[in-house]
Parts: structure tokens; C-alpha cells; sequence
């Protein structure tokens, strides 16, 4: 189970001119997916990883987390990670 995030780690997500509309859908699900694939690339230690982690988790809604989470462990998540 993902550790708790405090009311004070919360942040907004910084501005990415990659994004720039105010729908941050594509950015949530980017992110997600930037988190996953630098966890892939570099471990699970590798620290820097936590910037898109802490993007995903303070614009996605919790139930899309979920529900990808869910998806990755049985294997039928659509996203190229």
C-alpha cells in the first residue's frame, strides 16, 4: 500500500508548457506514466523519480489512480510504460 502523503507535502503542480490548457488531464495521465517509466529505468531508490509522483498524486483524481494502479498489477494497463 502507497505510504499516506501529509496535508503539508501537498502541493499544486508546477506549471509544464507541454500542457498548457486548463484541462490537466493529458498531464495527469503523463506523469503517471513519467513515474512508472523512471522507476523502470533508474529503481525504485532513485529519488528524482518522486517529482512526477508528487504531480500525478496532487492533479489526478484518486479513483484514476486506483483504477490504473489495479490495471498495471493485472496486466492490462494501456499505457506504454
Amino acid at each position: 500500500m502507497p505510504e499516506a502523503l501529509k496535508v503539508e507535502d501537498l502541493k499544486t503542480a508546477p506549471f509544464d508548457p507541454r500542457f498548457p490548457n486548463t484541462n490537466q488531464t493529458r498531464y495527469c495521465y503523463q506523469s503517471y506514466l513519467d513515474y512508472y517509466r523512471c522507476q523502470k529505468i533508474r529503481g525504485t531508490d532513485y529519488k528524482p523519480c518522486d517529482y512526477f509522483k508528487k504531480v500525478f498524486h496532487s492533479i489526478c483524481p484518486n479513483a484514476w489512480i486506483e483504477k490504473w494502479d489495479s490495471q498495471r498489477e493485472e496486466g492490462t494497463f494501456a499505457g506504454n510504460i
